[in-house]
């Protein structure tokens, strides 16, 4: 399960393999107008399991109350030495942004490679342990004698400091197989509505943007389930007309439409 949140009032979930039945993931998205960490609680009572956040201290509350594993987000990491990288302008020198980076780079090349081969979540664990965990060994050794040299307050420092003090959690991922190094996923499957988020200011009441989160929901749940949005949302109204019970309804979930015309075809 990954979790994003942005602008301070959306707060979306991305449950897919990891926290959902396998086959089946489910793309969540949930308004409330704070960020109060009192959100993640209500949404994930009784949720056992990986949660995925970025650094963002609101998601502390959920994991200390459940009983849930915290994974961090290595591009949020990584965005922040580009960011340093990026404020030393065009300088050539070679200094701890730039390694930092480096090491950073290094670990997604490895994923890439298990994305590629399309591995088993034993095989990904395996192919992890044995490439990325000896790079975390050497990573960390660097963080611990970079630190005392570089004053927190700079870009190069904030990024060292985050890589610190996420640590625990963005190394998580090695355990099973089946989790990611970052929560992109989330990530990318909000980005849509933020970018579009200007146009559809008729969202102007509670219960037009919770309107929105379900229809969000929908389509990027379908998008996850491999079907086109359109063609699966013409397919739910056609037949919700006919729908009289839960049962029927649950019917209309893409997975239940991708297995009926699969097996129709």
């Amino acid at each position: 399960m990954t979790y994003a949140n942005t602008s301070g009032n959306w707060i979306k979930i991305q449950c897919n393999s990891t926290g959902g039945l396998p086959g089946e993931p489910v793309t969540l998205f949930d308004y409330d107008p704070t960020r109060n960490q009192t959100v993640p609680m209500g949404l994930l009572e009784g949720f056992a399991g990986y949660l995925q956040t970025d650094g963002y201290s609101g998601y502390n509350g959920v994991v200390a109350a459940g009983e849930l594993k915290q994974l961090g987000c290595m591009a949020h990491a990584r965005r922040n030495f580009s960011d340093a990288v990026k404020g030393q302008g065009k300088s050539k020198r070679v200094g701890k942004a730039q390694q930092g980076l480096a090491w950073i780079q290094k670990l997604y090349r490895i994923e890439k490679v298990a994305r590629t081969k399309e591995m088993l979540p034993e095989e990904r664990k395996l192919y992890g342990q044995q490439h990325a965990a000896p790079i975390l060994e050497k990573m960390r050794t660097w963080l611990d004698t970079s630190l005392p040299n570089v004053p927190p307050s700079t870009l190069t420092g904030k990024a060292l400091n985050y890589l610190n003090n996420e640590w625990p959690k963005l190394i998580r991922y090695l355990e099973d197989g089946r989790l990611e190094i970052d929560n992109n996923l989330a990530e990318n499957a909000i980005r849509p509505f933020v970018i579009g988020r200007k146009n559809w200011l008729f969202s102007d009441s509670v219960k037009g943007v919770k309107a929105s989160a379900n229809l969000y929901s929908l389509v990027e749940t379908a998008k996850a389930n491999g079907l086109e949005p359109y063609q699966y949302l013409r397919e739910v109204f056609t037949r919700l007309p006919q729908a009289d019970t839960v049962e029927d309804i649950e019917d209309f979930l893409p997975w239940s439409l991708k297995k009926i015309s699969a097996e129709t075809s």
